[in-house]
């Protein structure tokens, strides 16, 4: 799994089509297509917070004496995502009566940030679970804070702890990854659901949601895959093949995306099972101008639906910046579409069998349209 360098021109290139002919992929007849959701759950005071950070300068921890456990906090949350935590702050503290005199489970604490809110908004007692070193401070900065007659810090894994009650009323996780599956703790949280929640618990948040896009992305494409094809004038085609399995994870602009969004998948985490993170599902995207195609680009939404109104946020490319970005899949064919046609198609994600935390994807793409013609299967690994 690769990053950008840097962001991609938004203007779309005068590329002709590469278009090839490959395996044949699967139609899909009637597919619904979602409306853009990226906008639907706009918060103003998270719009402001976010504003009234930017040019703060990123905060960097460095241990002299070389990396612990709890240097992938250090690494990817250097400073708080603030679409992230304002929204998991605006869930609590507007909804006191999902806390209050509850017993919450916070399922890989981290910093504690998110027990310290339901402490503050009123929680019964709050049990911070957290394996990684990180669990030290999350104690410390508890105790600072004045609450550890409320929160119980835990250092251990979920699976192999042993809670001081019996049941929880309430799980809260930051459990999504990449892609939303990648590297995530969605099976620990179904864990500690099926083990401590009250029969009419609830998780928060509790819906997550996949989409997919295409966009435009000459540009990089050409840097970053197309680069293999004459290294100082030597064929190292067979690197660029290997490039071509790797996803992107990357911001994109959203003046790259060519057509709709196409919801995959909605998982309710207070239903699903583990096997309901593998799946296939149908897509069909429409294109919304004339213009070339490159890459299909994945994201997601997380929703809060217990709340006392609809609340939640999203990583799309038409949304305020997460650490978690879009993951972008870039296609062996140039797409040349014109407006109104159809790339369809399916996308297939499981568990890789010897990692659970990594992703393999298939998809499956055709193009019937009046410039380009083509049907083909990639394949992808996310590690």
């Amino acid at each position: 799994m690769g990053r950008r360098k840097n962001t991609n021109s938004s203007s779309s290139s005068n590329q002709g089509s590469g278009a090839g002919f490959g395996h044949p992929g699967e139609a899909v007849k009637d597919v619904p297509e979602s409306s853009n959701p990226d906008e639907s759950m706009c918060d103003p005071e998270l719009d402001k917070a976010v504003d009234d950070s930017m040019g703060e300068p990123e905060v960097s921890f460095v241990e002299a004496d070389g990396k612990t456990s709890a240097d992938y906090y250090f690494d990817s949350y250097s400073h708080f995502d603030l679409v992230r935590t304002k929204t998991y702050q605006n869930v609590i503290y507007q909804n006191k009566f999902l806390i209050k005199d509850k017993i919450v489970l916070d399922v890989g604490a981290g910093t504690g940030i998110l027990s310290l809110f339901c402490a503050k908004a009123g929680a019964k007692h709050v049990y911070a679970v957290e394996c990684s070193d990180m669990a030290d401070m999350a104690k410390e900065i508890v105790e600072t804070n004045g609450y550890s007659n409320l929160i119980t810090v835990l250092k251990g894994k979920i699976e192999e702890i042993e809670l001081p009650v019996p049941k929880v009323d309430i799980i809260i996780s930051e459990w999504m990854g990449y892609f939303l599956l990648f590297e995530n703790m969605l099976n620990t949280v179904l864990y500690a659901r099926d083990k401590w929640l009250v029969d009419d618990g609830i998780l928060l948040p509790d819906k997550a949601s996949l989409f997919l896009t295409a966009i435009e992305d000459a540009e990089y494409k050409e840097d970053k895959i197309e680069f293999w094809n004459n290294v100082y004038g030597f064929d190292m085609s067979c690197i660029k093949k290997q490039a071509m399995m790797e996803p992107l994870v990357d911001t994109v602009d959203q003046n790259q995306i060519v057509t709709n969004s196409q919801l995959l998948k909605t998982m309710d985490i207070s239903k699903m099972t583990p096997g309901d993170a593998s799946f296939t599902a149908p897509f069909k995207l429409v294109a919304e101008r004339d213009d070339f195609i490159h890459a299909l680009v994945a994201y997601f939404d997380v929703s809060f639906t217990k709340c006392h109104k609809l609340m939640g946020f999203s990583t799309g490319p038409r949304s305020r910046s997460t650490h978690w970005k879009q993951t972008v899949l870039y296609l062996e064919d140039v797409l040349t579409v014109c407006q109104g046609e159809s790339i369809v198609g399916s996308m297939t994600v499981a568990q890789n069998k010897k990692n659970p935390r990594d992703i393999d994807i298939m998809l499956k793409y055709s193009l019937n349209g009046r410039r380009c013609t083509v049907s083909r299967v990639q394949c992808y690994k996310m590690r």
